[in-house]
């Protein structure tokens, strides 16, 4: 499992819960041999302190430098902290030392912090560790009810170790799924927001536009009446025509969206809808189609659509053409495949539509916060891919943005499939 916090903040937390305990080890030897004057092994007692001074002395200047610190660094400092406490309880008395029980300390660390399967190494460790000092006591300190009352010590030990390795991780896992839980709707949340947002802009500036574009094709309609065969007020109508119906699509799309009107469309149909929009608009660009799946099988195949979806599609399709523009090229390739389930009982269930364009790629950056928030670009602020993306999510499908090897960005739209039951 991942962490509550983050893994640097963690190490240092175990660094400087070490340096405590080293604090209170070297008190307790010197009250120990100085005040009460039990005879301890010094020897091998300070050499085990000195060592883990130099080693925690190590570990502070390793990771002070910015280092980053995996689940790995984590599991070999708990197992540090189990073999440091593990030798000085063994010089100390042993199973006998009262102070047996803070072999727990790090197996609650390690519930808290660690996966699972690393977690079980600590805690039998530290149960090998136990069982192994309990093995090597005297036996004269084993006489009468003292064996009864070591061994008793040991399996609370067990039972302990038990508690905290299971409960504390349990709810160690469960609040940190609620975290993300509470993340994930956060960021959805703001998402959500800046959809909304965007949304108002849309319809705000579509109904300031309708008013001249009316007047503006009033205008046409005389200069038509005036100058019937002229080329440029032919072209001027088709483009205000143009307009219109874009304004007559969003007013549709927005009821769509708005009641939810979703039903199935033949891939194939959507794939016409894209050739025809490319030839319309881009009559420079040539179109690749790898032919992979024949029509018959791309007409019996349809996806859950409603007005949304095309214009989604359509931003992508006019970002692709810029980045090819930009880079001196005119091709742009569209390739329609179905994805295999990984469920043995259904062949496909997955529309995949994927754009390829001729430019320079999308950055590391711009990768990573494309089509999830909005980013600055020459074009804009990615608010095409933004759109984009939450159109698709709405429908179930998904948005992810690639590199090809070749050259270019990939762009790959997945829907899940129509079952026939559905059509």
């Amino acid at each position: 499992m991942n962490a509550f916090f983050k893994t640097l903040s963690q190490i240092n937390t175990i660094i400087t819960l070490r340096s405590v305990m080293i604090i209170i080890q070297i008190i307790l030897l010197f009250f120990v041999t100085q005040v009460l004057h039990y005879q301890l092994p010094l020897t091998p007692l300070v050499s085990i302190v000195t060592l883990e001074i130099l080693f925690t002395l190590a570990c502070y200047v390793y990771y002070r430098n910015g280092q980053e610190a995996g689940q790995l660094a984590l599991f070999a400092q708990v197992i540090a902290d189990v073999i440091f406490l593990s030798l000085l309880l063994y010089f100390s008395g042993g199973a006998t030392n009262a102070f047996v029980s803070l072999l727990l300390i790090p197996i609650a660390i390690a519930a808290v912090t660690l996966p699972l399967w690393m977690l079980a190494i600590i805690a039998l460790l530290a149960i090998a560790a136990y069982s192994f000092m309990l093995w090597m006591m005297p036996m004269h300190v084993m006489h009468g009810n003292m064996e009864g009352h070591f061994i008793g010590m040991w399996i609370n030990f067990l039972f302990s170790t038990s508690i905290v390795a299971l409960v504390v991780g349990k709810l160690a896992r469960s609040i940190h799924e609620k975290e993300l839980a509470i993340a994930r709707y956060r960021e959805e949340q703001l998402k959500q927001e800046k959809i909304i947002a965007l949304g108002i802009a849309s319809a705000q500036v579509t109904h300031q536009l309708a008013t001249p574009l009316a007047t503006a094709q009033l205008l046409a309609d005389e200069l038509d009446e005036e100058y019937p065969n002229d080329e440029i007020v032919a072209d001027l109508q088709q483009q205000l025509q143009r307009c219109g119906e874009s304004l007559h699509n969003f007013r549709q799309m927005t009821f769509d969206i708005k009641t939810q009107v979703a039903k199935p469309v033949a891939c194939q149909k959507i794939l016409h809808e894209l050739q025809e929009y490319i030839n319309l608009n881009y009559p420079d660009i040539t179109l690749k189609q790898p032919q992979i799946l024949p029509n018959t099988v791309l007409e019996k195949s349809f996806v859950f659509a409603d007005g949304a979806l095309l214009p989604a599609i359509f931003n992508l399709i006019n970002n692709a053409v810029r980045a090819t523009k930009a880079n001196n090229s005119d091709e742009i390739e569209l390739l329609m495949t179905l994805k295999k389930s990984n469920n043995k009982q259904s062949v496909v269930d997955q529309w995949c539509l994927t754009i390829r364009d001729f430019g320079q790629g999308f950055t590391t950056s711009k990768l990573t916060k494309l089509g999830v928030e909005l980013v600055d670009s020459e074009q804009g602020l990615g608010m095409a891919v933004f759109l984009s993306h939450a159109s698709l999510e709405r429908l179930g499908g998904k948005l992810t943005l690639t590199n090809h090897q070749q050259g270019g960005a990939v762009v790959t739209l997945i829907l899940p499939l129509v079952t026939e039951e559905i059509i």
